[in-house]
Parts: C-alpha cells; sequence; structure tokens
C-alpha cells in the first residue's frame, strides 16, 4: 500500500505539469462513464501509462486513477477530521494536540479504504496513516529547516 500511495503521489504531481491536452482512450472514458453517471467539471489528465479523473460528484470533489485498460485504480478525496471513523477522530485528537492539520485524504482501492493526515507545527511536519479505522501509524516524518 505504501508503494501504491508514493506511486499516485508522483503521479498527480507528474500528470499536473503536463499541461497539453491528451486524449483519454475510449476504455477508460466509458468506464468513467459508467461509474461516474452525475460527474460534473470533469478534468483529465494523463501520462503514458495511467489516466487520472478530477470531478466533482454529489458535492465533493474526487480524484479517481485509471490504467490503460480502463480498469479503477484507486479513488481519493480530500475530507474534514469529522469525516474520519470516530476511532480515528478520537486518536488523531491525542496525536495531534501540538499539531495543525495541512491536509487529510481518503484512498480507496481494492486493498480497502486508507486515511492519509498531515501534521505541522513550527519544527515539524508528520504524516500518519490509518488502514484499520482505529489507530494512526507513523508513515513519514520531517524536520522543517
Amino acid at each position: 500500500m505504501k508503494s501504491l500511495f508514493l506511486f499516485l503521489a508522483m503521479l498527480a504531481t507528474s500528470i499536473s505539469q503536463a499541461e497539453t491536452p491528451v486524449e483519454v482512450s475510449p476504455a477508460i472514458r466509458k468506464s468513467f462513464e459508467t461509474t461516474f453517471k452525475n460527474a460534473r467539471e470533469v478534468d483529465w489528465t494523463v501520462s503514458t501509462t495511467f489516466a487520472k479523473a478530477q470531478f466533482a460528484l454529489d458535492g465533493q470533489y474526487i480524484n479517481a486513477f485509471y490504467d490503460n485498460d480502463g480498469s479503477l485504480i484507486a479513488l481519493t478525496r480530500n475530507i474534514t477530521a469529522s469525516q474520519l471513523p470516530m476511532m480515528l477522530q478520537t486518536s488523531l485528537k491525542t496525536e495531534s494536540a501540538n499539531y495543525w492539520i495541512s491536509d487529510l485524504f481518503e484512498i480507496s482501492n481494492e486493498e480497502g479504504t486508507s486515511y492519509y493526515v498531515t501534521l505541522e507545527n513550527a519544527d515539524n511536519k508528520i504524516v500518519l496513516k490509518s488502514s484499520d479505522n482505529k489507530d494512526w501509524t507513523s508513515y513519514k516524518k520531517i524536520r522543517k529547516v
């Protein structure tokens, strides 16, 4: 899962830097339109091996990642702390006592749903991950300069 997260993060970065519009394959477009019939504000970005659709659906913004065969790989969305499962909300209050939340998102794929939160203070940035909907584990720590 860690490698998938890193891959998706790098993919999102590399795709977002590609400004030229690229045609989405018919297989990917058909898969997307079948799954997300009511999607609005769809913005496609494509790399050589993956495609990403950013779109609005039912009042929220979602990212869908597809392989070239049109198979959905993962969905991500930014969320608020109140949208976390209750056990994670409670443990996050303990973990973030001296920090603020600068990023919080949910990723869903065939392995299930995981949550990532970035906590910051003046000196540090910490990324926590939860795959069990109960506890947070340290994913990455960065000391600010």
